[in-house]
């Protein structure tokens, strides 16, 4: 836990993508469930984010 944190703050690929990555996963979960109508609303924005976090953090060095 602490290898993810100091990969957060000293900005290394890694632990972004991971977290991009995730961002990514639950803006799909949340595009899919049928519960909540806030969820799905928001769901596109948490995709995008996550995309563009993505193509972003793949320009950090590892």
């Amino acid at each position: 836990m602490t290898g993810f944190l100091n990969g957060l703050l000293r900005l290394r690929r890694g632990p972004w993508e991971m977290l991009a990555s995730i961002l990514i996963a639950l803006g799909v979960v949340m595009l899919m469930q049928p519960f909540a109508l806030a969820l799905y609303t928001w769901s596109f924005l948490v995709t995008l984010t996550g995309t563009v976090m993505f193509v972003v953090v793949s320009h950090f060095p590892e």
